[in-house]
């Protein structure tokens, strides 16, 4: 298994759409950096975030979620209360090859601030938009600016293509738009 490069990247974003919207090249004047790295591409976050709350007392069961668990919030920026967490979705749309398997670190900037990303690994032929849960760690608040980078993208290859993959098992999460809460498959 290999870590693919940047010129890898930039041909499967705009021959094969892994990424859309793509940015060629690092964006990082003023920001937090954002666009294709060496070895990876950092994904930004859209204006639209779920921040975890307690106002309803509610319980947080994977697999009974209660929404009421989040206040949604649309702004340029979100302020997460200290140690809590937010959910957010990644600003590009990411469609996986069959070979490739994905893993998504967190920002050095937002890390030496104390704010954690968490993103499952994106698995051959998962498409859509990434949910991100971004943790607030310190026992202060902690700002999240919107259309900046939140995370960077590692795409590593497989020598074989699987014999499974996410769209042929229709995963729960395939081709989701806007922040997916959680979800339990159910028999039919």
């Amino acid at each position: 298994m290999s870590i693919k490069a940047d010129h890898w990247i930039r041909k499967m974003a705009l021959e094969q759409g892994m990424i859309e919207p793509f940015v060629d090249r690092q964006v990082r004047e003023g920001i937090i950096s954002y666009g294709l790295t060496s070895y990876g591409y950092d994904m930004r976050v859209t204006n639209q975030f779920k921040v975890f709350t307690n106002v309803f007392n509610a319980l947080v069961d994977p697999k009974n979620f209660n929404p009421r668990s989040f206040v949604d919030i649309e702004a340029d920026h979100i302020d997460i209360p200290p140690n809590s967490f937010a959910l957010a979705q990644s600003y590009e749309l990411f469609r996986i090859p069959r070979t490739i398997s994905a893993i998504v670190i967190g920002k050095s900037t937002y890390a030496r601030c104390g704010i954690i990303i968490n993103v499952t690994p994106l698995e051959p032929e998962w498409q859509g938009f990434v949910t991100i849960e971004i943790s607030n760690t310190t026992p202060l608040p902690a700002r999240i600016y919107a259309n900046e980078g939140i995370g960077q993208v590692l795409f590593l290859e497989s020598d074989e293509a699987c014999e499974v993959s996410y769209a042929d098992k229709r995963g729960k999460y395939q081709d989701q738009h806007g922040i997916v809460l959680p979800r339990i498959d159910r028999k039919a």
